[in-house]
């Protein structure tokens, strides 16, 4: 096989790290999907608007701020926006897991939708892969999300069977903060 068609040590590296990133964040996500619309609408202050605002939330503040999160790692780097992204994502757990009205998770998942760092961590896999590997690094990533949203409706319900919707919240924080170690330790510089 010529050197062009395989991967390098430092891509392969790159690419199964940032897989890992997107799964953990992904997983975190996922997992809220079979459950958060069982949920929502036995929240105080739910109607069908709010119950169906908080579900598609996350989707609306992240596709409004892919953009300017992406042209911000353009400029400052990809690695501290993506590290911000995660961290806000986390802190949109820890809301909407303290809350008790639809509202608090409605603001919860605003703010996990605004850690947008999907376009960013791409450009980090296109920075650190030649273009010639740059199909293989997207297809394996890809598969990481799929692996993450097939787990994620296996693991949701279990853990909301075992510590219910606020546990949820909190395990999708704990993914998040798990891929911060996972981009600092192993994507390397």
């Amino acid at each position: 096989m010529s050197n062009s068609l395989a991967f390098t040590p430092q891509e392969r590296h790159a690419t199964f790290a940032l897989a890992g990133v997107f799964f953990l964040r992904m997983l975190g996500l996922f997992m809220l999907l079979p459950v958060l619309a069982l949920y929502a609408d036995q929240l105080a202050g739910a109607t069908p608007f709010m119950v169906g605002l908080t579900l598609g939330i996350y989707g609306l503040t992240q596709a409004c701020l892919q953009i300017p999160l992406g042209s911000l790692s353009d400029r400052i780097g990809r690695r501290p926006v993506i590290a911000a992204g995660l961290v806000i994502f986390t802190l949109g757990s820890a809301v909407a897991a303290v809350a008790h009205h639809i509202l608090p998770i409605l603001i919860g998942r605003a703010v996990q939708g605004a850690g947008a760092v999907s376009g960013a961590t791409l450009a980090l896999a296109a920075d650190l892969t030649r273009e010639s590997q740059r199909t293989k690094v997207m297809a394996i990533i890809g598969v990481s999300i799929g692996i993450a949203f097939s787990a994620a409706f296996v693991l949701g319900p279990l853990i909301d069977n075992a510590v219910g919707l606020r546990g949820l919240f909190i395990a999708s924080g704990v993914a998040g903060a798990l891929a911060l170690p996972v981009l600092f330790f192993l994507v390397p510089v």
